[in-house]
Formats: C-alpha cells, sequence, structure tokens
C-alpha cells in the first residue's frame, strides 16, 4: 500500500525529490510482443470525476491505492497520467520498469463552455524528454461548429511534431465531437464519425513516424481499422453494461490489425464488483494471452 501521507510530507520537505527520481528511475522495455496493456489515469484533471454516474474519482486516496494494485499484475506494461498522479506514484516507486505517457492537454474541462478549446496545461515535451518519459499523449476532440477547435488542432499538431522530433511516442486520441446545449459535449461513436476522426488525426503534425491512436471500441470495428496503419490502442472508456459483454467487445477489436493493445482507466480501476486485480488481469490476457 501507498503511505500518503509519506508522500506528502516527502513533497514538503524534499520536492526536488521528484526530478531526482525521474533520472534514476528504471526505464520501460517494450513487451517482446510488441503488445501494450496501459492504464489511464488522467481523467481527474479535466474535471472528470465519476465512474458509472458517481464521483469515486474525487478521492485521491482511493484511485492511488487501485492504481497501486493495477500497476502490481502481471502484464500491466504502464501508466498514462498527470504530474500530480504520475508523481505519487514515482515517489511511492511503482513506474520502475513501466512505460509512463505523459498526459499533455487537459485544458478543456468537462462541462465548461470552453472545452473544445483544449488547451495544453500538462506535460510539454521538454519535460517528457527530461523525465525520461516514453511519450505524451492529446486528446483531440475536433466539432466542425466550435472554433475552439481549430487551436486544440494546432497544438496537437505541434506536439506530435516536437514529440517525433524527440523520438517519443505521441498518442494521439481523436474524436469527432458535437455540442449539446451550452456545456455538453457528446462524442460522436458511429463508425464513419470515427474513421474521420482517425484521417484527421493521422496527419497531424511534420511526421508520423512516432504516432499511434487511442480510438473508442465502436461498431463495425473491421472497417474502422481499415482507415490506418498506425499502431492502434483501444480506449477502455466508462462502460455501465455488463463487463463481459465489454471484456467480448475488446477481444474481437484486439484480433484486428493494427490494433495493438489497450488504455483503460475506469473501467478496470473501479469495476462493479470492485475486485481490480482481477478486472486488470482479464484485460492483460486479452493483451498479451496468459504472459507472465
Amino acid at each position: 500500500m501507498i503511505d500518503l501521507a509519506a508522500l506528502t510530507r516527502r513533497r514538503i520537505a524534499e520536492p526536488q525529490a521528484i526530478a531526482g527520481a525521474w533520472q534514476t528511475r528504471l526505464p520501460a522495455t517494450r513487451p517482446a510482443d510488441g503488445r501494450i496493456l496501459l492504464i489511464a489515469a488522467d481523467h481527474p484533471a479535466r474535471g472528470a470525476l465519476t465512474v458509472r454516474g458517481e464521483p469515486r474519482m474525487a478521492d485521491r486516496r482511493e484511485l492511488l491505492g487501485r492504481l497501486a494494485t493495477a500497476l502490481s499484475r502481471p502484464g500491466v506494461d504502464g501508466v498514462l497520467g498527470t504530474p500530480d498522479i504520475l508523481e505519487d506514484l514515482l515517489l511511492a516507486g511503482l513506474l520502475e520498469g513501466k512505460l509512463v505517457i505523459g498526459s499533455m492537454n487537459r485544458g478543456g474541462l468537462q462541462g465548461a463552455t470552453f472545452e473544445f478549446d483544449d488547451r495544453f496545461t500538462a506535460y510539454d515535451v521538454p519535460t517528457i524528454v527530461n523525465h525520461n518519459l516514453d511519450g505524451g499523449k492529446m486528446l483531440t476532440r475536433i466539432a466542425l461548429d466550435d472554433a475552439g477547435s481549430a487551436s486544440t488542432l494546432e497544438a496537437s499538431g505541434a506536439a506530435v511534431t516536437a514529440l517525433a522530433t524527440a523520438r517519443k511516442l505521441a498518442l494521439v486520441e481523436p474524436f469527432l465531437s458535437a455540442r449539446r446545449g451550452v456545456r455538453r459535449v457528446e462524442n460522436l461513436l458511429d463508425p464513419d464519425s470515427v474513421i474521420a476522426s482517425i484521417a484527421i488525426a493521422s496527419g497531424l503534425g511534420a511526421s508520423s513516424a512516432y504516432t499511434w491512436l487511442k480510438l473508442p471500441v465502436v461498431g463495425e470495428m473491421e472497417r474502422v481499422l481499415t482507415a490506418t496503419t498506425l499502431p492502434t490502442l483501444l480506449l477502455g472508456g466508462d462502460p455501465a453494461g455488463d463487463p463481459d459483454r465489454t471484456y467480448a467487445g475488446w477481444a474481437a477489436a484486439l484480433a484486428i490489425p493494427p490494433a495493438a493493445g489497450l488504455v483503460v482507466g475506469r473501467a478496470l480501476l473501479y469495476p462493479p464488483d470492485d475486485d481490480v486485480a482481477a478486472a486488470v488481469d482479464t484485460a492483460a490476457r486479452l493483451v498479451h494471452g496468459d504472459r507472465k
């Protein structure tokens, strides 16, 4: 278990220890099978705290405990998060040998009138490079009727270029989206909308050499995934239905190239039966088979 009081005391007494810990962290090696399972923990910084309609992610102690359990399981290759969460995990020694992807744009706060103007308010490329992170992730929502999407697209393109120059993974999460009223944004999850988002995201930046996509599992995934040759991680989302049906959907999509793994947060950290270890182990088997 993480000693949360000790983390806070260390943050007070030794804030410089964080930079030092990044420099001495044991780096990750890519799994031999070329497939990746990442645990996502960047939701809170965008004000997205709910799981199946309840504000479960608001309790940071509980969230860190669930992350500690997930990262301890065999077959979990790494984590995606914002600096506050990743630095807690780092100080707790939980990132040794793990892939670490820094979440970059969290400024499009959930429910804000400026949600589509998704500013890069978390990690930047120099910090990703200096702290030896493995890459950066950007949420890239595209609303054809909201001018805020233009700045998000421009910033995402610049980040893809800078990450490619630094030979760091650029994980782009695109959605065609629409505003429903003043404060509600809806991602369009029909196959044709996802295909259009793939085409737009694939063209961002001056090079796609280090670009991977993060895509939702939707209908007609065989047709959807013909839209790209870029390595693709499937998004777990916040499923409210039967977990077995969710796992079956992941398994079917993982069998389709260029799917290369999963990025899952709430579905594994807060499963309906609250058994984090069992949920994570199921996802690991889907990604890596019976590898231990």
